[in-house]
């Protein structure tokens, strides 16, 4: 592929903000999932609501929303998107063991909402293993990918199961 393929650069090459003015203003929505594995322990300590920073879950939920609204900060290129909607669903589960993160991001705008929900996620993933670093420094951050993009020009995106 070559850079001129590429939206982020301009045709000598250089990295650009992609102008999207002249895009429609559409329905957007990106999901996106990951997970953090970890000791069995560490997630009962979780799901017991031991963990002595607090509700991780609760906080991982706060972050990740946070992350979404912030991805325009941390993203060079990313502009920054009137975002409707955030939702983090944080599942428990037992045969990672771990928590499984989906986080779902909407938008009425001239650009997609992608590279918030991966931040979503990500952030939401951090979120668990700062919470819980103390008892279970070998936790992994794995698997964040997106799922799902609906709107604009490319129209629908759906990973493979």
């Amino acid at each position: 592929m070559a850079h001129e393929d590429l939206t982020h650069f301009d045709e000598s090459g250089h990295a650009h903000m992609v102008d999207v003015s002249a895009k429609p203003v559409t329905a957007r929505i990106a999901v996106a999932s990951g997970s953090v594995k970890m000791a069995a322990e560490t997630l009962a300590l979780i799901t017991e609501g031991r963990a002595s920073k607090g509700d991780v879950l609760g906080v991982a939920r706060l972050a990740g929303i946070m992350g979404a609204k912030k991805t325009a900060e941390l993203i060079p290129l990313c502009h920054p998107l009137p975002i409707t909607k955030v939702a983090i669903e944080l599942t428990p589960d037992a045969s990672l063991p771990g928590v499984i993160i989906k986080a779902t991001v909407k938008t009425g705008g001239q650009t997609g909402v992608e590279m918030e929900a991966l931040t979503a996620v990500s952030v939401a993933a951090l979120t668990i293993y700062d919470m819980v670093k103390a008892v279970d420094k070998a936790m992994e951050i794995t698997a964040i990918k997106l799922i799902l993009k609906e709107g604009g020009k490319s129209g629908r995106y759906e990973a493979a199961p």
